[in-house]
């Protein structure tokens, strides 16, 4: 979503409230392993995204999983809901690209209802910050497909500093990814509340 930060937050904690999910693909393949697939997996997300009514937030999108924090406040469709949709869009799509009509691309899922600031914050930084960890870049800015170089351009430079500067190395995320590479799958998906750290 390529708007404006707000200026003043938003209600975050609310009934419908902010969530972080990832996903990952079947068997952690490189099913987007080329620019043109990341841009449909993103470009697909931002779609659905506008469809449904939701603030993303942040994102990062790799060739085998994708995080992103996401806002259900202006909406009544559960979160659920759009990962399925999403997840439906995906294989119809990117199977058409690649001729191979009912493959499955998306296989799990995991997500974590942000029910405080101080973590909401830590995990926009961890998202915005991402393809750094996985080695795809030096600065986060310079991925084509995250959110960071957006954030920087639309929030306020105080709004992001303070989000830089919380630590992200005891957030609990499913994140064991070797981008581009396959890797076999890991935990379940599961729901939490993301009442630590």
């Amino acid at each position: 979503m390529r708007e404006s930060w707000p200026h003043a937050p938003p209600h975050y904690f609310t009934p419908h409230g902010t969530c972080i999910i990832t996903a990952a693909t079947l068997h952690r393949a490189p099913l987007f392993g080329s620019g043109a697939k990341l841009d449909l997996l993103r470009d697909t997300t931002f779609e659905l995204a506008r469809n449904y009514a939701l603030t993303l937030q942040a994102w990062a999108f790799f060739s085998n999983h994708y995080h992103l924090v996401v806002s259900f406040e202006n909406t009544a469709k559960a979160h659920r809901d759009l990962v399925r949709h999403l997840h439906r869009e995906l294989a119809i799509r990117l199977n058409r690209i690649d001729d191979t009509p009912g493959r499955r691309v998306m296989y799990e899922f995991w997500d974590t209802r942000l029910t405080f600031e101080k973590s909401w914050l830590a995990r926009l930084n961890y998202v915005h910050q991402n393809a750094v960890k996985h080695g795809s870049v030096r600065v986060a800015n310079q991925y084509a497909w995250c959110s960071a170089a957006w954030f920087e351009s639309n929030a306020r430079s105080g709004f992001v500093k303070s989000v830089y500067s919380f630590k992200t190395d005891r957030i609990k995320v499913p994140d064991d990814f070797r981008a581009g590479r396959d890797n076999s799958p890991g935990s379940k998906k599961r729901c939490e509340d993301a009442s630590q750290s």
